[in-house]
């Protein structure tokens, strides 16, 4: 199979660039950015000295581009890790979001319809929240997103099911990793820095470890006759306190006091969802994937940092 993987330099680019080294399979990796030195040397060093760093420039918003490189490497499947992640941003940007997280999402679909290949395409839990929930929600719920982000998000999912091709899309939360910035490497950061430090208690969802979902889209990719939404995220639940402490507890970081707080003591322009836990019901049933706990995937991102013997 040809895999063409959009946003290659991001978190779960990254992590699928790591996959590609025991795949049967070839993979085509694109960005419009270029590496950091930091994420060739975290490929090396997880890789075992084996990398896969070479990277083709594509603009996913040009359609004629995708085009060109899905026709000229005969791209079977395309995961697409690409979008407008800045979810602050995207309240004075919507046209920007609108650009990557809808049209782009369209434009790769369109492509994939035209040579009948399969579109894997990363949603978000963000595409929720206005909705009181207390219990997981499942793919068939409608989407009630709180801001600019998740409004874009659920545009470009609809996209993609009004496109008429084959497709996988994944919704996921929390997302962090070896790679690039995230809550669990600022975290580290800010515990091996601060003498306090004050986190969120009133948002409630599940840290999803990057491999964990790449290693999912995999097993996705191999089952032809997958289609559809799917919800992926770590098992169990958790606060973003409660995930502050549980890095600081495995890291040894305990000289910064952590105290819970409030949403409302850091204005935002976002409401950002207080309870958007992903029912996962589907995927493990259809796909036969075993979902790792969250503080189990945690513990081998602390390893691979450096933090855990």
């Amino acid at each position: 199979m040809n895999i063409l993987v959009t946003g290659a330099n991001g978190q779960l680019g990254n992590e699928m660039r790591l996959m590609a080294l025991s795949a049967n399979h070839h993979f085509i990796f694109t960005d419009v950015t270029e590496m950091p030195a930091e994420s060739a040397a975290m490929l090396a060093k997880l890789g075992g000295g084996r990398t896969c760093t070479d990277t083709i420039r594509l603009d996913i918003t040009n359609l004629d581009a995708i085009r060109s490189i899905v026709n000229a490497n005969h791209v079977d499947a395309i995961v697409n890790c690409a979008a407008y992640t800045n979810v602050e941003g995207a309240e004075d940007n919507r046209q920007s979001a609108t650009l990557l997280n809808a049209q782009a999402p369209a434009n790769l679909a369109q492509v994939m319809k035209e040579t009948e290949g399969t579109l894997v395409h990363i949603s978000t839990d963000y595409v929720f929240g206005k909705e009181p929930y207390n219990k997981p929600c499942q793919e068939t719920q409608t989407g009630t997103p709180t801001g600019v982000y998740g409004e874009t998000k659920l545009e470009g999912e609809k996209l993609i099911q009004q496109s008429g091709c084959k497709h996988i899309i994944i919704r996921t939360a929390w997302l962090y990793s070896e790679f690039g910035k995230n809550f669990c490497k600022t975290m580290l950061q800010l515990l091996s820095t601060k003498d306090m430090l004050s986190v969120v208690i009133d948002q409630t969802g599940t840290p999803t470890y990057a491999a964990d979902l790449a290693q999912a889209i995999m097993v996705l990719l191999q089952q032809p006759t997958t289609s559809g939404i799917y919800h992926f995220s770590n098992e169990g639940v958790c606060s973003w306190f409660d995930f502050t402490k549980a890095i600081q507890y495995l890291a040894k970081l305990d000289k910064c006091q952590v105290i819970p707080c409030n949403s409302n003591d850091y204005p935002s322009k976002v409401v950002r969802p207080a309870y958007s836990v992903l029912d996962k019901t589907k995927i493990k049933q259809e796909a036969h994937i075993i979902v790792p706990y969250w503080i189990d995937s945690l513990e081998q991102c602390l390893k691979h940092l450096g933090y855990l013997k």
